[in-house]
């Protein structure tokens, strides 16, 4: 089956690695994807690392001109947007034919559906946004953008959801959507690997010690609630004497990071490498023993915790019901009320006196990923949206 896979990101960081996991996965299962992509994006090459906090020169782009524009005019150009996409995707539809489009839902974004519907083609979007959802960008013309949302999500073939909270809450307020599923986020076995990795080897050479190693991988900022964390913790490490915290990204938040580690004289025991590239992360998940998220969102599905779990490594998380629907307490995680900073520390402090419990619990989270988070798992539930295919060819 060939398939148009569309959306109207940067694909960068982690939309980048979602849509290589999705289309990666349907291509492993017989099918050909095309990619049709925000112009000037490509996904399917990894961007180079570079400070998120430094001063890069702006592109003169389309990107550049969207991202910087303010409040209301950023709308009327996602609206605009939709000439563009009846064009090329348009153009697509007339010369490859596709028997599947798969889009990357956006807001204001409908004229792709209306296509479909016009062209007989079957549909699928995934959900990752909504106008009913709280945005770091305030969302101006609200009633349009549900209206547009609406009409969408009732018309397309089917929908896919990253959380059954956010599939429960579009279905009370929009009443009768299509046919959907949900499915979270999910880790590429063969790249998160822990077997490919010397744990001692790698530990040796970035000088990180033999003492228990809590980590973190991810952007510096407010919503990850990892600064606060860092704060809460540094005057309480002492409690744990063999521990070291190995904090792996980049983002505005690191200054404050930096100056809470400096505060208490902590640098020897909390460790900031910086960004790394997707293809690094796996090997500084290796010399972790276990690793935590500070906060996430009530719909999110955070993709750092099914890699980390995917490397044999048991994480500390907020108890947000997508994140329940993944882990299991105790089993293949540890829970904690979410917001309470405190009761976060409290466990990152416990664990590290519970070296076999780490390992069990590794163990386990490896094995839920295995199970039923890979990538082909979110491909074969996608396809069973579209009446008379399946995952095969």
């Amino acid at each position: 089956m060939r398939i148009l896979y569309h959306h109207r990101t940067q694909g960068r960081q982690v939309e980048g690695v979602h849509i290589r996991g999705i289309v990666g996965a349907l291509r492993e299962l017989g099918h050909t994807v095309d990619i049709l992509s925000f112009p000037g994006a490509d996904p399917e090459r990894e961007p180079p690392v570079t400070p998120a906090t430094g001063d890069a020169p702006r592109k003169r782009s389309i990107v550049a001109l969207m991202a910087h524009a303010p409040g209301i005019a950023f709308e009327f150009l996602e609206l605009g947007y939709n000439l563009v996409t009846r064009w090329r995707v348009g153009r697509y539809i007339a010369r490859q034919r596709p028997q599947l489009v798969y889009e990357r839902y956006a807001l204001f974004l409908g004229v792709t559906v209306w296509l479909c519907r016009r062209r007989g083609i079957p549909i699928v979007l995934e959900i990752n946004d909504s106008a009913l959802m709280s945005r770091v960008r305030p969302l101006h013309m609200q009633r349009i953008a549900q209206r547009i949302e609406a009409w969408c999500f009732r018309n397309a073939t089917g929908l896919v959801f990253i959380s059954s909270w956010f599939q429960q809450q579009i279905t009370a307020a929009y009443g009768n959507v299509a046919p959907s599923v949900v499915s979270p986020n999910a880790a590429d076995l063969a790249r998160f690997d822990p077997m490919r990795h010397d744990r001692a080897t790698l530990r040796a050479a970035r000088h990180l010690g033999n003492g228990v190693i809590c980590g973190y991988v991810g952007a510096f900022v407010f919503w990850h609630g990892i600064a606060e964390f860092v704060r809460r913790i540094a005057p309480r490490l002492d409690e744990a004497p063999g521990l070291t915290l190995l904090l792996v990204g980049d983002g505005v938040e690191l200054p404050a990071v930096r100056e809470a580690i400096a505060q208490a004289g902590l640098e020897h025991r909390v460790l900031l490498p910086g960004r790394v590239s997707h293809t690094d992360i796996p090997s500084w998940i290796a010399c972790m023993d276990y690793a935590l998220l500070a906060d996430s969102n009530q719909y999110g599905s955070p993709m750092k915790l099914f890699e980390l779990m995917a490397m044999g490594v048991g994480v500390v998380v907020p108890d947000y019901e997508p994140i329940r629907e993944v882990v299991t307490p105790g089993v293949d995680g540890w829970l904690f009320p979410r917001k309470n900073f405190d009761a976060c520390v409290d466990q990152v402090l416990a664990l590290a006196a519970r070296p076999d419990e780490l390992q069990r619990v590794g163990a386990e989270a490896r094995a839920t990923i295995v199970r039923a988070h890979q990538w082909r798992n979110n491909a074969e539930q996608l396809l069973s949206l579209v009446p008379g295919k399946d995952a095969a060819p």
